[in-house]
């Protein structure tokens, strides 16, 4: 069952690029005591996720700062490395931190995963964003085609905040 508006995120850890390499950070890490935009892709570097998902958290990146949002994250079933270099390739440094979820385990833990084997993907996060305060979700888009990112986008986003 997915997780749903007034849930708290589940324990999980992810990864992220640090100088020194790859580093964990748990849920609480990330969510505790913040207001944080999640938005997730079924992967890095693919169309949608990289044409039309991603650039909008970029472009209104201080808009949604403004709205009192201290992180805004992007998740993904990709390892730490794809992930930082998404991240690099869209000098998304320092406005966006990239989240490495490898083996899917948040992604599974809030149901928000997806078998896209069909597409040579294997199974990947479904498109969503979310706004988080202290652990707990306040709303949740979920698109309902992978090819899609409209429910999801920063500017849908913005007007929840």
């Amino acid at each position: 069952m997915a997780i749903g508006v007034g849930d708290k995120l589940p324990n999980a850890t992810l990864k992220t690029k640090v100088p020194d390499g790859p580093a964990d950070l748990s849920t609480d890490e990330i969510f505790a005591g913040k207001k944080v935009v999640l938005f997730a892709v079924p992967g890095a570097f693919t169309p949608t996720c990289s044409m039309n998902h991603l650039p909008g958290f970029l472009t209104h990146n201080d808009e949604i700062r403004a709205k009192g949002v201290d992180t805004i994250a992007v998740v993904a079933v990709n390892d730490v490395f794809v992930m930082s270099a998404w991240e690099k390739a869209n000098d998304a440094a320092g406005k966006i931190l990239f989240l490495s979820d490898g083996n899917g385990e948040f992604t599974k833990a809030v149901g928000l995963d997806v078998d896209l084997s069909v597409a040579g993907l294997g199974v990947r996060s479904k498109r969503y964003s979310m706004i988080v305060e202290d652990g707990v979700v306040k709303a949740l888009n979920v698109e309902e085609s992978p090819g899609q990112a409209d429910k999801s986008s920063a500017e849908a986003l913005l007007e929840q905040l």
